[in-house]
């Protein structure tokens, strides 16, 4: 049996390896149209930054290591068609720049999720960037070896908030702008969004709120600044972060469902609606298991979790992909945050009869060395007590609580399971009452 995957960063080369492992005989190849795979992307913005030393250290496998294990990988190769009846690809060299046909008999479309670049004037010229795969870090890198002193970031999610920090860490003087009333778009209720532009600001990051960009200028070829709605804000690097959208080119000629949010609809087993054809990562939707709604939200752990279970069913075993709680985190500059399950904004849209309590303590013992501030905000439905999310503040690694939440979400936990949960106590580490306990407590009051 001939395996082949298209994309290999975190879903393919997972899918690969598993497919290969459960299958011995089988043939696996990976088409990859970069010379990288097998990276994690997330470290890009703590490379430019200067946290991690180098685009390579960000490479789980080599190409090397991969092929020792039996598998194909054909880097700087793009498929550029599929045909589902004759079941080959169209698959162009860009190397040499020959075109040829590849059989399969089971396709894994792995092809992630590209940068949205809006139609803006320049958008071409030196120094204008996005940042998604390790060839788009090295151009920042490029740009700022080349001397670029002011920035200009569009877009105030979660590469826009990391790359001000890297940016900062670079000496640059960094300008974010954003056209939604708050940074961090609808990932946090607008209190914690408060807190992460306070937190920015103080870092020396001007942030400009509400702003429309329409256009960049450009002089010699080289950008010069972005033109907004509010004047011009001069720059010699512009990243645009204003999203990004599934590369579903390959399914829609293959003629796969796509699902409402204009990524790739599968079934637990990873399958699409075409015979032969499978799709896992950051271009497909997964079950949200809180609001039982089909979502698309590349990140990570999903994208990697979805590549196993498709390698192991086009290989010929049986497993499933269990969904998501929608469960993030990231640091900007000295404050974590996390999140998990629904925000304020998302059970008002569900027409859930949500309840909350904000509660703030410290994440040890107050009297232990460098005991610093904790927030958590805990929503659960009102009547039934079933927990619907939260969001926590703090610093360092104390926002990783969020896990305890998440895996009760995942099981349709309580409040009062919660409440109920023997957690770890040390001076070093927690308060004797951990600040989910408080929360819970409170939040099972008002049920």
């Amino acid at each position: 049996m001939r395996i082949v995957v298209v994309g290999g960063v975190a879903a393919g080369m997972s899918a690969a390896s598993r497919a290969k492992r459960h299958d011995p005989s089988s043939e696996v190849v990976v088409f990859e149209r970069t010379e990288w795979i097998s990276y994690g992307a997330c470290g890009l913005p703590y490379v430019l930054g200067g946290q991690v030393d180098d685009f390579a250290a960000l490479e789980a496998r080599t190409p090397a290591q991969m092929r020792a294990r039996g598998i194909g990988v054909r880097l700087r190769h793009e498929v550029m068609g599929v045909d589902p009846v004759a079941r080959t690809l169209t698959v162009r060299d860009l190397a040499s720049g020959r075109t040829g046909q590849e059989p399969y008999d089971q396709l894994l479309l792995a092809t992630g999720v590209s940068p949205v670049r809006p139609p803006w004037a320049n958008m071409d010229a030196a120094g204008v960037h996005v940042l998604r795969e390790i060839p788009d870090g090295q151009a920042i890198e490029a740009t700022l070896q080349g001397g670029a002193r002011r920035a200009a970031i569009i877009g105030g999610g979660y590469i826009g908030l990391e790359m001000a920090e890297a940016l900062r860490a670079r000496g640059l003087s960094v300008v974010l702008l954003e056209q939604l009333p708050d940074l961090a778009g609808r990932m946090l209720d607008p209190e914690a969004r408060q807190q992460i532009r306070a937190e920015v600001e103080r870092q020396g990051v001007d942030v400009r709120t509400g702003v429309t960009v329409e256009g960049l200028t450009a002089r010699a070829g080289r950008v010069t600044g972005v033109q907004t709605d509010a004047g011009l804000v001069r720059a010699d690097l512009v990243l645009v972060a204003v999203g990004v959208r599934p590369n579903v080119a390959l399914a829609k000629m293959a003629g796969v469902r796509l699902g409402r949010s204009g990524a790739i609809h599968t079934d637990a087993r990873q399958r699409t609606t075409v015979d032969g054809v499978w799709a896992a990562g950051d271009n497909t939707e997964s079950v949200h298991r809180v609001s039982r709604r089909r979502v698309h939200v590349p990140l990570g752990l999903a994208a990697n979790r979805m590549g196993r279970v498709a390698g192991i069913n086009m290989a010929g075993g049986d497993a499933r992909f269990p969904g998501i709680v929608g469960t993030a985190i990231f640091k900007v500059f000295d404050l974590s945050v996390a999140r998990t399950g629904l925000s304020a904004e998302d059970t008002a849209a569900l027409g859930l009869d949500a309840v909350q309590v904000d509660v703030s303590s410290s994440d040890h013992a107050g009297y232990y060395r460098d005991a610093c501030p904790i927030q958590v905000r805990l929503r659960a439905e009102r009547g039934t007590g079933r927990l619907l999310g939260a969001q926590l503040l703090g610093h360092g690694d104390a926002v990783k609580r969020v896990d305890v939440v998440a895996t009760l979400l995942h099981g349709r936990g309580r409040v009062q399971d919660l409440a109920e949960l023997d957690l770890a106590y040390a001076p070093p580490f927690s308060t004797v009452w951990d600040v989910l306990l408080v929360a819970a407590g409170r939040l099972t009051a008002l049920i």
